[in-house]
């Protein structure tokens, strides 16, 4: 107790050493509490996007392996396909059943599967804006470039069905709240269904209700060139549902305001089963659209699932492979900011460190003869060297306390201040170097586009890239606070190492000897 005592009094006698020493010691455990919370936050995270990128799989056109079989069918002029220096190219398509066959792997932990399917308005459904017109029909008409043709009124969808797998999955606009379950259930057998309230409603329906719906498959080989008006051949198929519930829709009306017709109006969605949508699929026909997100049990059994795929009759112009380029995107601003905290971190410590041995070193020197009188004493050396380190340790403690306070108010900023600098980074290096294509995600329906010289015809739509984490919430977690602890100890035994050295090597009469 005495020597705790007499520490607390020299901190009070040597002051002006001791604050030098004490702000010297707050600014390291300051900028450390503030490099391991952002590197901690941002490791967390990184962990976290890994995991999900490198479970779920994509599979994507390759588009050197379609370029190089384009090349090799190229038409000469005048063959009737295309002039000179041109050449087409038709993506290849995944029919829906292949979807559900790959989603039976043994590698698969979950599939999450999506379906649906244009409907004509009926006698049972009388649609929101029907007065519109409807769109996306598919018995005759034009290929346009969003995947929809336009064709006389008769021949129009007026709403559109889904279908998902409850038992595994809840819809984006359910779980995220713009969508809400009012009355009823969601659909868990094959033939019931929910719809808007605005739509049941407006159709005059109620819970209990059984519709009947229309729709028409498209002969998949029938695509016709841009700019005809040829026959389609097709088929009629029919869906008879039962109304199980309804829901609120708070979702846009129109996504796209260009295009407003009964069709493109959401509160047109009518909800099912994913099992009741295919249930009406037909080799060689299209117009069920079926999307699927495949759950890796492991990452490291992707090449052994693309194989199985492969095997399963996937077309080897697909690449089967975890979102790389997502992963990076969101990913590398946090990974360099990590980078770059974790070396200023390293800096501080290592000039702190230098510091405190300095200081310790000039501090020794001047209580150099302190040390003889009490070693002449008969006070053992570890008393001593405790004695030492005890005021060292007294000065850590409060700053650490004020330290941990100053690094959890400035971390946040901090980082929304360094993430934003390399955001910046990357997109001025984005804008100095252009990327070519961009990955296409393979769904069930049909599209077509143009690419400069070359013209994409019966594939789907360009996935945007994946946009980057543009803010990142920084906290500090029990682990962290371990962290800032240990390294508090660890620069309390390194202002305080040369003090023991010296005491330890030393017998008093030296000490006093060498006194000038």
């Amino acid at each position: 107790m005495y020597i705790l005592q007499n520490a607390g009094k020299n901190i009070v006698r040597n002051k002006g050493r001791n604050i030098l020493m004490g702000i010297i010691i707050l600014f390291i455990i300051a900028a450390s509490a503030v490099a391991l919370i952002i590197n901690n936050t941002a490791g967390g995270i990184i962990d976290n996007y890994r995991e999900r990128f490198d479970s779920e799989v994509s599979i994507v056109v390759n588009h050197q392996k379609m370029q190089e079989e384009a090349m090799k069918n190229m038409q000469s002029p005048g063959g009737g396909g295309g002039g000179p220096g041109t050449f087409r190219m038709m993506l290849p398509q995944i029919p829906p059943e292949q979807y559900i066959r790959f989603g039976d792997s043994d590698y698969i932990s979950k599939a999450h599967y999506t379906s649906s399917v244009g409907v004509f308005k009926g006698d049972d459904l009388k649609p929101i804006d029907e007065d519109k017109g409807g769109g996306g029909g598919m018995a005759r008409g034009i290929h346009s470039m969003d995947g929809t043709n336009t064709v006389s009124d008769d021949g129009q969808y007026y709403a559109n069905l889904y279908g998902y797998n409850f038992d595994t999955f809840t819809p984006e606009e359910f779980a995220n709240g713009n969508r809400k379950l009012a009355e009823g259930n969601f659909p868990q057998n094959d033939g019931e269904c929910i719809l808007s309230r605005d739509l049941l409603e407006n159709s005059g329906l109620k819970i209990g209700d059984k519709i009947t719906l229309g729709s028409k498959l498209r002969d998949a080989e029938a695509i016709p060139e841009p700019g005809s008006e040829d026959e389609i051949g097709s088929i009629d198929i029919s869906y008879a549902l039962t109304i199980v519930g309804y829901y609120d829709d708070m979702t846009n009306e129109y996504p796209n305001d260009f295009i407003q017709n009964a069709y493109m109006n959401r509160r047109n969605e009518i909800i099912t089963t994913i099992n009741t949508v295919i249930s009406q699929l037909r080799d060689g026909y299209s117009g069920i659209r079926v999307e699927a997100k495949y759950y890796l049990k492991n990452p490291d059994m992707l090449d052994k699932f693309a194989a199985e795929l492969y095997a399963n009759g996937l077309d080897e112009k697909f690449d089967v492979t975890t979102d790389k380029a997502g992963y990076e995107a969101i990913v590398k601003p946090v990974e360099g900011l990590k980078t770059v905290v974790f070396w200023f971190l390293v800096v501080v410590l290592a000039l702190g460190a230098v510091i405190l041995i300095l200081l310790s070193t000039i501090a020794i020197r001047e209580r150099k003869y302190e040390i003889g009188v009490l070693r002449a004493m008969g006070m053992k050396k570890f008393k001593v060297a405790f004695g030492l380190l005890s005021e060292v340790i007294i000065i850590t403690l409060v700053c650490l306390i004020l330290g941990l306070g100053t690094g959890i108010a400035a971390a946040q900023p901090v980082s929304d201040g360094l993430l934003k600098y390399q955001l910046e980074q990357i997109e001025s290096k984005s804008d100095d170097n252009p990327t070519g294509y961009a990955p296409i995600n393979i769904g069930g329906g049909s599209r077509g586009a143009t690419f400069g010289g070359m013209r994409v015809i019966g594939g789907p739509g360009m996935e945007s890239p994946a946009e980057a984490l543009k803010e990142m919430d920084v906290s500090m977690s029990g682990f962290t606070l371990l962290l800032i602890i240990f390294v508090s100890l660890g620069l309390a035994l390194c202002a305080s190492s040369m003090s023991v050295i010296h005491v330890t090597r030393y017998e008093p009469i030296k000490i006093l000897s060498d006194r000038t």
